[in-house]
């Protein structure tokens, strides 16, 4: 360690740290020619006293160490000129001990050896650049008091325990005497002429810069300095372990649940040096109490949260404020707080985390949680305890949110309060509750892409007699020369799939020939690339049609990807624009998919918006309605825009009746319909877009137009209004078709209503409409 080799034993006319703090102490004050520069003198009481605070009563780390090393000479061994017992603790070495021992760092981690180490160079070059340049100074002053936090246990109680360690140097610092002639040509190199301060720092910042490079590999024998240096430490435990603990908390990982909240709660009792820790949650006009937190299963006691009223947790709960109970035996009015007395806790922390008051209107309880820590001490918290516990609070509740959050982050936000209220309890430790929103308004719709299977199946079909026509040249060439017999069956094989193909695909076809290339014609590659020219071509033809990610030609099936994709994306833009609108009539969830075309999901209710009322159904089903038509009218150019047999269908299906949802964490989606009442609906929702005319056998959906679904002479009247409300906005055209659903599985007696889109002749905006106020629906 070349640190340890860069500190020596007093200089001429110096004494030893021994004999130079003795005087002083008990026999007076110490020579005042020994006094730091500027330094007053004792007197009274002081003139015996202040030295030997310093030595035995400092909460500082300090020493003076002596530097000194030699030209071509090994170094001496490094001494102390002066030291306190505070330093002599923590190294355990014999107190008044002058020559440190070679091994004193390795107490270090690697690291904070390292660290240490590099700190002392920062010093030497300093004195080096002012001997090569003539100029002081040129290393910062904050690089060279940069603090460093270091590790160390505690000789007595073996807990490990942090400092900040800085070195300083007098005025005139260290000294150089003389260097090795290729060390100064080294420094030379890096500037021809004397530095700038900025210089010389961003050097230092670059870690493979030349100047770093000399640093690096210096040796004491090199240079011959002289100097002293002022090791000073202070204690930082709590603050990096309150930083360790924040970090943990507010990390990219969940704390709850997992082992890190193990690691949690072992720094927060280390950070207030408690003996056990506690979570106390209350909901529904009960409290549960967790005792145990570090053992796999916690123990739990239930209060009624009544009887907390008069407690510590209540009050630090009401006012959000950091408490305390300095003993437990002394100040403890309710059952809760004996409990703990009776298990050994005399004091007690108490840190507010929750306080939900409960929204009545949506049917939520009110809710709390506090973390506590115990002591079997009493009067074992301080104020000092209290600001500390306070400055965490931001990171306990983000570390409890996170924690069972991150699962919610995409959910929509017309119903985000609900998750966020069970995310809260979660947090707690609560076991969960279902989300549900009990009697809600569905009203389902889908714009569907007719033609899109018989379009994928042509583009599979011609990507695929692409590559059996690539194939057959490849084994047509090589039959050229090869005159053998399994060739020519080879050829009549891909002549057999390229007649069969070429009358249709089926559901096996894709899967079926692309694995018979890949077995029996491109598994032969390699030597059919030997027999001649004309075969390495083909292969090389073959090779450059394959489309690397998918190991099959892919052009036709891309050209369709791409034409889906922009449909789809089409419709699914037109759909959002009028979002805003819709959600400003009442907010509500959407659930918008894109597959073959777009279907939406609405539910709206009072579970969802306390404020809704039948006028805000009434507004929201026909503003439905009209983003319906407006998907419909993007979609009458498609043949021209996207060169496509494919048409675009329009369906809504009224539903007049409230369905209840559920969140159910086993499903893709984020709600399911509850109770095998709202079972019909979900069949009809499945089915409805292939359902047929039953007097026509025709499908009910068309393209270009808008078909209604619906069940009762009450919905129909109602949607026949909207149907005319639409006419008179230059939405739809006059006639109306009507007709029975063909039965479906399990459902009956659907009726619908048809009418064709009309093109846009003055685009209307999301919102608005053409109507005069008096002339609005519902008004």
């Amino acid at each position: 360690m070349e640190f340890l080799h860069q500190l020596n034993s007093p200089g001429e006319g110096q004494t030893s740290g021994a004999a130079s703090s003795e005087a002083g102490t008990e026999d007076g004050p110490p020579p005042r020619e020994s006094w730091p520069s500027g330094a007053l003198e004792p007197t009274g009481c002081w003139a015996t006293d202040w030295t030997a605070l310093i030595r035995h009563h400092s909460h500082l780390l300090m020493a003076v160490i002596a530097v000194e090393t030699h030209l071509n000479s090994a170094p001496p061994p490094w001494r102390l000129r002066f030291a306190n017992d505070y330093f002599y603790h923590l190294t355990g070495l014999p107190t008044e001990q002058e020559q440190l021992p070679q091994d004193v760092l390795t107490r270090l981690t690697v690291t904070d050896q390292q660290g240490l180490r590099d700190r002392f160079r920062r010093h030497f070059l300093n004195a080096l650049l002012e001997q090569c340049y003539g100029e002081a100074h040129l290393v910062a002053r904050r690089w060279l008091h940069e603090p460093l936090v270091v590790s160390l246990n505690d000789p007595e109680t073996q807990q490990r325990r942090q400092f900040e360690l800085r070195l300083s140097t007098a005025p005139e610092g260290i000294r150089i005497q003389a260097v090795a002639p290729e060390i100064e040509a080294q420094v030379r190199a890096c500037w021809p002429h004397p530095p700038s301060r900025s210089q010389v720092t961003t050097q230092l910042l670059m870690r493979d810069s030349a100047l770093n490079q000399v640093i690096a590999h210096l040796r004491p024998d090199q240079y011959a300095a002289r100097g002293l240096l002022l090791l000073e430490g202070i204690e930082v435990t709590e603050r990096e372990t309150s930083k360790a603990l924040i970090q943990l908390l507010v990390g990219q990982e969940p704390v709850i649940g997992t082992s890190q909240f193990d690691k949690a709660n072992r720094l927060i009792k280390q950070l207030f040096g408690a003996d056990n820790s506690l979570l106390l949650i209350a909901e529904n006009q009960r409290a549960q109490l967790f005792r145990g937190l570090d053992q796999p299963h916690w123990e739990d006691r239930t209060y009624a949260l009544g009887e907390l009223q008069p407690s510590v947790f209540w009050r630090a709960t009401e006012t959000g404020a950091v408490l305390t109970v300095a003993d437990l035996s002394l100040e403890a009015p309710t059952q809760c707080e004996q409990d703990l007395w009776a298990e050994g806790a005399r004091s007690l922390l108490v840190i507010p985390l929750v306080r939900h008051p409960g929204l009545p209107d949506q049917g939520s309880q009110p809710m709390m949680g506090l973390v506590g820590l115990t002591s079997t001490q009493p009067f074992a918290f301080n104020q000092a305890d209290c600001s500390l516990a306070t400055t965490l609070i931001p990171a306990l509740k983000a570390a409890m949110r996170y924690s069972v959050r991150e699962q919610f982050s995409q959910v929509h936000p017309a119903v985000r309060w609900r998750f966020e209220q069970e995310a809260e309890r979660l947090s707690l430790g609560l076991p969960p509750v279902p989300i549900v929103f009990e009697g809600v308004y569905p009203l389902y719709g889908i714009s569907d892409l007719r033609g899109s299977s018989d379009e994928r199946n042509g583009a599979i079909q011609q990507d695929l007699l692409a590559q059996l026509h690539l194939a057959l040249a490849v084994v047509t060439s090589v039959g050229q020369t090869l005159k053998h017999g399994l060739i020519d069956q080879l050829k009549l094989d891909l002549e057999d799939r390229i007649e069969a193909l070429a009358k249709g695909v089926t559901v096996d076809t894709e899967v079926t020939l692309l694995s018979y290339l890949r077995q029996d014609v491109e598994a032969h590659f390699a030597y059919f690339a030997q027999i001649n020219p004309g075969a390495r071509a083909a292969i090389a033809r073959y090779r450059a049609a394959i489309d690397a990610s998918h190991g099959s030609v892919y052009a036709a099936r891309a050209r369709y990807d791409q034409t889906m994709a922009s449909i789809n994306g089409l419709l699914r833009d037109t759909w959002n624009r009028w979002q805003p609108a819709m959600q400003s009539i009442t907010p509500h969830y959407c659930d918008l998919e894109a597959t073959d075309g777009i279907d939406h999901m609405i539910y709206a209710g009072q579970a969802i918006d306390p404020n809704f009322t039948e006028f805000h159904l009434k507004a929201l089903r026909y503003e439905q309605l009209r983003a319906m038509c407006d998907c419909a009218r993007r979609g009458l150019d498609l043949k021209a825009r996207y060169h496509t047999a494919m048409e675009i269908t329009h369906l809504v299906l009224v539903q007049g009746s409230t369905v209840d949802i559920v969140h159910d964490e086993t499903t893709e989606r984020l709600f399911d319909l509850r109770g095998s009442r709202d079972t019909r609906y979900e069949i009809v929702k499945k089915r409805i877009d292939k359902a047929c005319d039953a007097e026509t056998h025709q499908r009910i959906t068309q393209p270009g137009q808008l078909t209604v679904v619906y069940s009762t002479p009450a919905e129909w009247q109602e949607y026949g209004q909207y149907l005319h409300y639409l006419q008179r906005e230059g939405w739809v055209g006059n006639q109306i078709e009507r007709g029975l659903v063909e039965p479906l599985p399990g459902v009956s007696g659907l009726k619908f209503a048809r009418v064709r889109v009309l093109p846009d002749p003055t685009p209307v905006k999301a919102g608005e409409a053409r109507l005069k106020p008096d002339a609005l629906p519902f008004t």
